[in-house]
């Protein structure tokens, strides 16, 4: 990949999330709110916002189902994609302690992104009929805290100087 390419990768990402965004806050900020105005969770997520709503919530409806899927779907798709050229190059690998050590490491990054999307799949591709407050704050939560948490656990105990002061404090 060339600095150019990469530029020009992350120059059209940030563009097209800017526009998704402004058409989403558009579209919510048509809605009004009366009455009880506090939300049940533990940030101001779309769901418990549209609960709250008097307004009708049709717009926001459609423009939630046509810009939601493709920005979950597209980067899945990316990863998979990745994860079937690394796979492949893989297998291709002579050694087998090579294959052992690049196994290990992606596998930790796939355990991460596994865990993201599929508590992101049940927060807002389930419907919430089907699901009990609890169950979706639990679930949000394990999306935008507990992710972002393990990540760094998980990618330092690939680490052998950590494993060697971890095991030093234990035993």
């Amino acid at each position: 990949m060339t600095n150019e390419y990469c530029v020009k990768l992350v120059i059209s990402y940030w563009l097209a999330v800017f526009f998704i965004e402004v058409i989403e806050t558009s579209s919510l900020l048509m809605i009004r709110f009366c009455g009880k105005n506090t939300i049940d969770h533990f940030f101001c997520d779309l769901v418990p916002l549209l609960e709250i709503a008097c307004s009708g919530t049709y717009l926001v409806g459609i423009v939630v189902s046509m810009v939601g899927p493709p920005i979950l779907v597209i980067p899945i798709i990316i990863i998979i994609v990745s994860y079937v050229n690394i796979i492949s190059t893989i297998l291709r690998m002579s050694s087998n302690i090579s294959r052992k050590k690049v196994f290990s490491t992606c596998s930790s990054h796939l355990i991460v992104v596994s865990i993201f999307y599929w508590t992101m799949f049940c927060v807002y591709l389930v419907p919430a009929k089907g699901q009990s407050l609890t169950i979706s704050k639990v679930l949000s939560l394990l999306y935008t805290v507990f992710t972002p948490f393990i990540n760094p656990i998980i990618y330092s105990l690939r680490n052998k100087d950590i494993m060697k002061v971890i095991q030093e404090r234990i035993f």
